[in-house]
């Protein structure tokens, strides 16, 4: 049974040891959270197509083998039922033409991943106060400094 106050979730990245640092870290944010990871990009169309459950939110990563985190941005913000879904770019890259693109593609915000585990807390937190029924991702707001 999900609760009222619970808040799913979907973390999508290739890399195990990333998966699991996103979980450990995350359950330290208090047990509301439900983080369901998928380790490729086919994986997370599936669970979005399969629901329950749906998504509050979605960390993506972008470098994946076979179906990319652009390839999975494009597919589901030209699907209806995910347009106003938060999106949110996860990725070791800080590349400019990235991040561009992450914001061209519909992305809703842009996180370079913090390898330590405090800053990856305080962003995670950062991210998930974020009112995205409101926020509008530009190019001012768009990435989030971790710093």
């Amino acid at each position: 049974m999900i609760m009222k106050n619970e808040l799913t979730i979907f973390y999508t990245d290739d890399d195990a040891e990333d998966l699991e640092f996103f979980t450990e870290v995350t359950s330290t944010l208090g047990d509301h959270l439900n983080i369901v990871t998928q380790n490729n990009g086919q994986k997370l169309l599936h669970d979005l197509k399969n629901p329950p459950p749906n998504p509050h939110i979605i960390f993506l990563d972008l470098n994946m083998p076979g179906f990319t985190g652009f390839d999975v941005l494009q597919q589901l913000r030209s699907s209806d039922n995910f347009k106003k879904l938060p999106i949110v770019i996860f990725s070791t890259s800080s590349d400019e033409k990235n991040i561009a693109r992450s914001l061209e593609l519909g992305a809703s915000f842009y996180v370079t991943k913090p390898t330590d585990f405090s800053l990856f807390k305080k962003t995670i937190q950062h991210t998930l106060s974020i009112n995205w029924d409101t926020f509008k991702p530009s190019k001012e707001n768009f990435v989030y400094l971790n710093n």
